[in-house]
């Protein structure tokens, strides 16, 4: 029979996870047996309360300030987080911000600040933590997507070319990495019940998606867990999960 916490010993860094599906991600891979690294950019009160929620079901957990977006600060987390814990085992790329607007009125800034934490804040983040996972010959990374960077959305160019960006460069680090024992996925989350979501007009996003029904933030955090902690997963890298309700086939 599988253990129950796989992931015992090992430590799993996730970025942005202070609330939402990043909050949902590091409690399931506390469940898993990670000790969590809750990293977030501003809110630390949320951070200290999704470490609290961790430690009081028995989890080990503890919380690191670090924009992503930022090279120096990327640096800083991953040395921190290496003296702290010794190694960096499970990489789980999920911050990211929407900066929404029609093509034509939108911003240089708006444009620039979605690129540079959805899609290079993942490529900082895991150059940083190639070299460590390299020398130990073993990592999973698990880098979160969206389906719009599958099928593009209107009013949201720069959040659906980061997120095919990351698309990209998932299945090129994958590659470059599958030789030394290290994984490398994305998870593509459809339409979701988080805060991004919460003042949407739902009738038409219902109607385009086949089960009629919106995901949960438990349900992206299972199938990361799949990715990032379960024995079968070793042999999956390079591929696209999407846990979006049927929204996107083929």
């Amino acid at each position: 029979m599988a253990s129950t916490t796989p992931l015992a010993g090992q430590t799993a860094l996730v970025t942005g996870a202070s609330r939402g599906i990043g909050k949902a991600i590091a409690l399931h891979l506390a469940q898993a047996g990670a000790e969590v690294v809750v990293n977030y950019a501003s809110s630390s009160a949320a951070a200290a309360a999704v470490v609290a929620e961790i430690s009081a079901a028995g989890g080990k957990a503890y919380a690191h300030r670090a924009n992503v977006g930022n090279e120096e600060e990327v640096g800083g987390l991953i040395k921190a987080v290496l003296e702290h814990s010794g190694s960096i085992d499970v990489l789980i790329n999920n911050a990211g911000i929407t900066r929404d607007g029609l093509l034509m009125r939108m911003n240089t800034e708006d444009w620039q600040a979605v690129i540079d934490l959805n899609l290079s804040g993942v490529f900082l983040c895991t150059r940083a933590v190639a070299r460590p996972m390299l020398r130990q010959k073993r990592g999973r990374i698990v880098n979160i997507t969206s389906v719009v960077g599958l099928m593009g959305n209107a009013g949201q160019a720069n959040y659906a070319a980061a997120k095919a960006g990351v698309i990209g460069l998932t299945r090129s680090t994958a590659r470059e990495f599958a030789s030394r024992g290290i994984t490398v996925n994305a998870v593509a989350p459809g339409f979701i019940i988080t805060d991004m979501t919460r003042d949407l007009d739902l009738k038409p996003i219902l109607a385009a998606i086949p089960l009629a029904r919106l995901g949960s933030a438990d349900q992206v955090a299972g199938a990361v867990r799949f990715l990032a902690a379960d024995p079968a997963a070793a042999y999956i890298t390079g591929q696209v999960l999407q846990v979006d309700g049927g929204m996107v086939m083929g």
